[in-house]
């Protein structure tokens, strides 16, 4: 049993030690998967190692925002052999994990930032070839109602009896204009975040956002040598209009009404007496 607190990334650590375990498989179901790049990074690494590794998420979802970010981080995952589906029924909710017909992990814990190091979790690991062999039968079972996602790839038709697959940019276009313009920023951030830290490879394909966010960036410093003003006067705006908000806020704490959100005090607190164990 492997129960988590807000800061302590044990699964966290856990998943990334999976990932480069892995050696035949590894098969990943994610209610609200967000790729953050140390985790894609592993996932990549260990497809371009061989290793099968699966990624099946819900095709429709209770957040339709959440579904944009998800997407934005499909393309890094695609280039190095990753293969992503996407569940075609209801509302798809679990989170489970399957490495080389062995190990499994079942439970409450998502693929994300938030769940890994925000919030309080519970999952079970469980290291057992029937266990494992179960939860890869339930797999499969799953992806034959799911949809492929796909690189387009010119000219490719294909061929008659396979598997149902639509290319990642159509399915990123069925999202609506303000799903594509947030996977797009969301896209930008990752690739220029890789680029700085090299916390993961790029692929060819973001050689065009890191150029572009380059001239892009070189453009506002010129700016800024030749009109000041032009640059300084919206950051100042911005900076001002941070600082007023986050002062705000602070004062709202302070006078009392955190109490309004669900905030305890020590005369609310249930008596040890009377907790359930």
């Amino acid at each position: 049993m492997i129960a988590t607190a807000p800061n302590s990334a044990s699964l966290y650590r856990l998943d990334n030690l999976i990932a480069a375990l892995a050696r035949r498989s590894l098969w990943l179901s994610d209610a609200y998967f967000i790729g953050v790049s140390s985790y894609v990074q592993a996932l990549r690494s260990a497809a371009m190692d061989g290793v099968d590794v699966r990624l099946l998420v819900p095709g429709s979802t209770d957040l339709p925002l959440l579904r944009a970010f998800s997407r934005s981080g499909f393309q890094p995952l695609l280039e190095a052999g990753v293969r992503v589906f996407e569940w075609n029924g209801p509302m798809m909710h679990a989170k489970t994990a399957v490495a080389d017909g062995i190990w499994a992990r079942v439970g409450s814990t998502n693929l994300n930032i938030a769940s890994w190091m925000g919030n309080y979790e519970l999952d079970v690991a469980i290291e057992d070839e029937a266990f494992a062999g179960s939860m890869e039968e339930m797999f499969l079972r799953d992806l034959e109602k799911s949809t492929e996602i796909v690189l387009r790839k010119p000219g490719r038709v294909a061929p008659e009896g396979e598997r149902q697959r639509i290319p990642l940019r159509d399915r990123m276009a069925q999202g609506g204009s303000m799903g594509r313009a947030g996977a797009g920023t969301i896209r930008v951030g990752y690739a220029v975040g890789a680029a700085l830290t090299d916390h993961r490879i790029l692929g060819q394909a973001e050689a065009k956002t890191t150029g572009a966010v380059g001239i892009l960036v070189l453009a506002i410093a010129i700016s800024g040598l030749m009109w000041p003003l032009l640059v300084t006067l919206p950051l100042c705006f911005f900076l001002g209009w941070t600082a007023i908000s986050l002062i705000a806020k602070t004062f709202r704490l302070y006078s009392g009404k955190g109490k309004k959100t669900g905030l305890l005090s020590e005369n609310d607190r249930i008596p040890p007496s009377s907790q359930s164990t």
